[in-house]
């Protein structure tokens, strides 16, 4: 078994992680922290768990995470940074669900998250983990940085055009739509139901800091920078990403074949039959990715269509395929569940 530790066990990527390793065969949870809610059990914050996690909170301060096997960070951004080295020193994994790890250019992290790093050597070493890409690499690592939800979608919709060297790079779309949920489980006027119900809107348009995370990996991917245009959106959903990828073809190609054989060996990624959409509510609750390709009026644009569970696939469950992965079991252990509809 697996022994899993939980720092920031109190979000909505906290309590999925519960969710999911609270049914993983292979995982059994240890310790789970919350400096503002130690000594509560977990099931009273969270009712959905009772009779399955029989834990209280901890101050992080006290917990033995030194204990674990591998510890998932589902904290806000800066805190994985002050703690990792610790717990990587005792021999024990660290998966950061949020972005202290997901950076090579230290400089522009800092830059985009407004702070210092606090721990550049371990994010030299960290491993940039999106399994369908690099998982030869994650099996070995110390530290995952798990991807974003958004850097998800919109890395897997674009890969198979970008390995056959079939679009323009410079001038990649990515139009994206999220539920509410992405924004985290605080206080926050616009995630207010009165607010973000009966609305749709744009934000981030002159930055986001999800853009050179993309950036970063289909540049790394392709070989040569991207130029890409990021535009992510609010809708009154709770979950759920839906990007509608845009590119310029560079030759004549075979869409639907090229999406089918590139991932026809991986379980967590979709490809819809042709002229299909997916939609969002077909990946509620559960770690796929479903995809269909388009080409309007037999034109030179590409449309791609990628939609996730930004709260599974986007987090919670693809760090706990990236713990399967470190520890060598089968990476969809723990993570079969059929999305939930309505």
């Amino acid at each position: 078994m697996v022994k899993v530790g939980i720092v920031g066990g109190t979000g909505y990527t906290g309590v999925e992680l519960l969710r999911l390793l609270a049914q993983h065969p292979e995982a059994h949870l240890e310790v789970i922290t919350s400096r503002k809610e130690a000594g509560m059990a977990v099931s009273d914050m969270f009712p959905n768990l009772r009779g399955r996690v029989n834990l209280k909170f901890q101050d992080p301060a006290e917990a033995p995470l030194h204990q674990c096997d591998v510890v998932f960070f589902a904290t806000p951004n800066g805190v994985a940074m002050l703690q990792a080295k610790t717990l990587v020193d005792a021999g024990v994994k660290v998966i950061d669900l949020a972005a202290d790890f997901r950076f090579k250019d230290i400089p522009l992290w800092e830059k985009w998250y407004g702070m210092q790093h606090a721990c550049p050597e371990l994010a030299a070493e960290a491993v940039y983990a999106l399994p369908e890409i690099n998982r030869s690499e994650i099996s070995g690592a110390r530290v995952i940085a798990n991807p974003g939800c958004y850097p998800t979608a919109v890395q897997l919709g674009f890969m198979p055009l970008i390995d056959a060297g079939a679009i323009e790079l410079k001038g990649l779309v990515a139009d994206c739509k999220s539920g509410v949920s992405g924004a985290g489980r605080k206080a926050e006027v616009a995630a207010l139901f009165s607010e973000a119900s009966d609305n749709f809107k744009a934000y981030g348009v002159a930055g986001h800091r999800h853009l050179p995370e993309i950036e970063q990996g289909l540049s790394r991917r392709a070989g040569v920078p991207v130029g890409l245009v990021f535009v992510p959106h609010l809708t009154p959903l709770i979950r759920g990403i839906h990007a509608t990828l845009y590119a310029r073809l560079t030759k004549e190609v075979d869409l639907q074949a090229l999406y089918e054989q590139h991932y026809a060996n991986e379980y967590f990624v979709d490809v819809l039959p042709s002229g299909r959409h997916p939609e969002t509510r077909s990946v509620r609750s559960a770690n796929f990715c479903r995809l269909a390709v388009h080409r309007p009026q037999g034109g030179d644009t590409v449309v791609i269509l990628s939609v996730i569970d930004n709260l599974v696939k986007g987090a919670a469950g693809q760090a706990v395929q990236n713990m399967n992965i470190l520890f060598g079991l089968p990476e969809a252990t723990g993570l079969q569940q059929i999305p939930i509809l309505p």
